[in-house]
């Protein structure tokens, strides 16, 4: 039965649309930010009216307060930075969960890339304002929804065992070349190795089809990410509604119960939607024409 894995992730991800914003007299190039001046990191964009803050846990390592920047009632939530570039580390990038897990307990949260970062909070408030329409769309269509991610394993030794006795063809192809000791035959045991891939990819296909089918009627929707390694055969996003977490839980492991240890189930989560939302907000110098 799998356990769902709290939060803790890396620098994500794709999305199903960037949004680039073309900002007016905004250099093309990292600003010269003094030690100790300027600077804001944004971690996502939240629906609210007032402003708040969240406690001094900002990237960086300083304990610097992590706060709001409002928009009408959109905001930004950011904390100051001295530093314009942020390396991926895992420092970094746990530091960085870490808000947007916080903020996620009260709020629907747009998570921004890894490493966003403006001058001021003016700036911020002028992109905000620039793509307002746009992110209360994004908004309004993620709100109360969490993502959870299914990842499933399986022993491919012992599917491949489980072929030569349950498949018909190659269990009879598998006791000819036995039968006829023809185990060092090149062109016959290349025969049974395709006749096993070919069955390994149905089957595979077949479980993957199912656990979807399966979990259909409790999410709102589903993303396919390439599977990793030759022992995963789904990589999978689902976006829950928050209200409805508990029954896509019984679920999941209703289906890892169904497949006992032919299948390893490996469940994370709640995230905010990162494999379903991505905004990317692109700063161009616009030149005079």
């Amino acid at each position: 039965m799998p356990t769902k894995t709290p939060p803790r992730r890396a620098n994500k991800k794709t999305g199903r649309e960037d949004l680039h914003v073309k900002i007016a007299d905004q250099p093309a190039a990292a600003p010269d930010i003094k030690p100790g001046e300027g600077g804001r990191y944004v971690y996502g964009i939240v629906e609210a009216k007032e402003s708040t803050s969240f406690g001094k846990i900002g990237i960086g390592g300083q304990g610097d307060m992590v706060y709001t920047v409002n928009y009408q009632d959109i905001a930004a939530v950011v904390s100051k930075t001295s530093v314009y570039i942020f390396d991926p580390t895992r420092e970094n990038a746990l530091a960085h969960e870490h808000v947007i897990e916080t903020v996620m307990k009260s709020y629907t949260i747009i998570p921004m890339s890894f490493g966003t970062v403006f001058r001021t909070d003016d700036d911020i408030r002028e992109v905000l304002k620039s793509i307002y329409t746009s992110l209360k769309d994004v908004l309004h269509q993620m709100a109360g929804k969490l993502e959870f991610g299914l990842k499933v394993n399986w022993d491919r030794d012992q599917i491949v065992e489980e072929l030569t006795h349950s498949d018909e063809e190659i269990r009879q192809f598998h006791q000819e070349i036995t039968r006829k000791h023809l185990q060092s035959t090149y062109l016959a045991r290349m025969q049974l190795g395709r006749m096993i891939d070919k069955a390994l990819v149905e089957r595979s296909s077949q479980y993957v089809r199912e656990i979807y089918e399966a979990l259909r009627s409790v999410c709102v929707a589903s993303r396919d990410n390439q599977p990793i390694g030759d022992k995963m055969i789904m990589n999978a996003a689902f976006l829950v509604e928050r209200h409805r977490e508990a029954e896509f839980d019984q679920v999941v492991n209703r289906i890892a119960r169904k497949y006992g240890k032919r299948l390893k189930f490996k469940y994370t989560g709640p995230w905010p939607p990162y494999n379903f939302v991505n905004i990317r907000l692109k700063l161009e110098r616009v030149t005079a024409s």
